[in-house]
């Protein structure tokens, strides 16, 4: 049998203001070099009772048109960290920040997962390297 030992690091970073919209989880991934990757990340933003973000984590880079999404590793941070919420967002290369198929289940999947872990999914945001963004949350698409 094998121990597992799992050490979860939160560095000092900017206090940030509260996130109010999309519009605001759209500048942060802009401003931290999110936005512009040339392959899509996927990043979880891990939220506090007050609504700032209290951590970030980079939780899967993919190809150009995709990446790999697993509930067990978008919560293990959030758990960790004891967070209150999740944003997750990610970019789309391409500049069109339209949500696919595959950003539509994955959404309903991630909502599904974190109501039964009692972390809510605030929102999916999905932004364009120019700044343009799709908030789940913030369309008809959010149920």
């Amino acid at each position: 049998m094998k121990k597992i030992r799992w050490q979860m690091v939160m560095e000092d970073g900017p206090v940030s203001e509260p996130c109010s919209g999309a519009a605001d989880v759209a500048a942060y991934l802009l401003r931290n070099g999110h936005a512009d990757r040339d392959r899509e990340a996927f990043i979880v933003l891990l939220m506090n009772v007050k609504n700032r973000i209290m951590a970030e984590e980079v939780v899967s880079v993919g190809i150009l048109d995709g990446s790999l999404i697993h509930p067990r590793e978008v919560f293990k941070a959030a758990i960790a960290g004891s967070a209150a919420s999740i944003i997750i967002a990610h970019n789309h290369p391409s500049g069109d920040p339209s949500p696919s198929a595959a950003d539509r289940e994955v959404t309903d999947r991630l909502r599904k997962a974190g109501a039964i872990l009692g972390i809510p999914v605030v929102d999916h945001v999905i932004v364009s390297p120019e700044g343009a963004f799709f908030s789940f949350r913030e369309s008809t698409e959010w149920r």
